[in-house]
Parts: C-alpha cells; sequence; structure tokens
C-alpha cells in the first residue's frame, strides 16, 4: 500500500514546491498586465496621437460593431478611452477589481452584441480578468501599498 502512495506523494510534493515558487502574486501580475496589454493595444487602433479617436474607429462602430442603442461616436469614444484607462489601472495595480470588471463588461458586450463567435477568444480574455476581480491585483500593486483590498 505504501508504494502505491509514493507517486502521489511526489506529486503533491511537487506541487507544493511550484505553489512556493510561481506562487499568486505573481500569477496575478502576470495577468494584470498580460490582459491590460490585449486591451491596450485594442485601445491604440482606434485613436492617433495620443487620444483623437479615429474616423475609421467611430465607422467601425457604425457599420461592424453596430450596437444597439449607443451612438457609434460615443462607443467609439468611450471604447477608446476605456481601452486607455482601465489597461493602465490594471498594470499599476490601482482599482484592480473595478477596472477588471470594466473590461469584463466590455468582454461580455462584445462577445454578445458584436462577435459572438469568437468565445474562445473572450473566454481567454475573461479568464484573467476574473481571477483579478475575484482576487485584486496582489502583493505587487498600488492597491495593496495603498491598504486597499
Amino acid at each position: 500500500m505504501t508504494t502505491m502512495n509514493a507517486p502521489r506523494n511526489a506529486w503533491n510534493r511537487a506541487a507544493a514546491a511550484l505553489e512556493r515558487w510561481i506562487g499568486l502574486d505573481l500569477v496575478l501580475l502576470v495577468s494584470r498586465v498580460g490582459i491590460a496589454a490585449v486591451f491596450f493595444a485594442s485601445g491604440r487602433t482606434k485613436v492617433s496621437g495620443l487620444l483623437g479617436v479615429t474616423d475609421g474607429a467611430v465607422e467601425l462602430f457604425r457599420s461592424e460593431y453596430r450596437l444597439p442603442l449607443v451612438d457609434p461616436v460615443l462607443a467609439a469614444h468611450a471604447a477608446a478611452y476605456a481601452e486607455h484607462l482601465f489597461p493602465l489601472l490594471l498594470v499599476l495595480g490601482l482599482a484592480t477589481r473595478a477596472a477588471a470588471l470594466a473590461l469584463l463588461g466590455m468582454t461580455l458586450v462584445i462577445e454578445v452584441f458584436v462577435y459572438p463567435d469568437a468565445w474562445p477568444t473572450h473566454l481567454s480574455w475573461a479568464a484573467p480578468l476574473l481571477l483579478l476581480a475575484a482576487r485584486g491585483g496582489g502583493a505587487w500593486s498600488l492597491d495593496r501599498l495603498l491598504g486597499m483590498r
């Protein structure tokens, strides 16, 4: 019976070592920076210069994205600004949970109204955002430095 436990015990020792080596705070930092990069890159495609929303971005919201009940000009501006602000907050780890929830909301809107067949991509965005909403920014965040949970 003892020999049957040896593989399980070795596996559990290896798992414990990985948990100590990697740690949740590293996972939260990588999640913050990784998902922030995705949304920030998308936001940069909508602007020229610092934050001047392009005519092309407005046209995308008018012709391809077509959100119900939202003016395309307003939607283009809101998306462009949100895709700059919330990723910045995530990288800093400031108001992490709120920023993650905001981007999760954007992801849901994109999934439901714009690209419903892109659920594998949207699920890959939702996973780190859910982690950050649930666990916060971690030890290496301004939230922690400021004593915010």
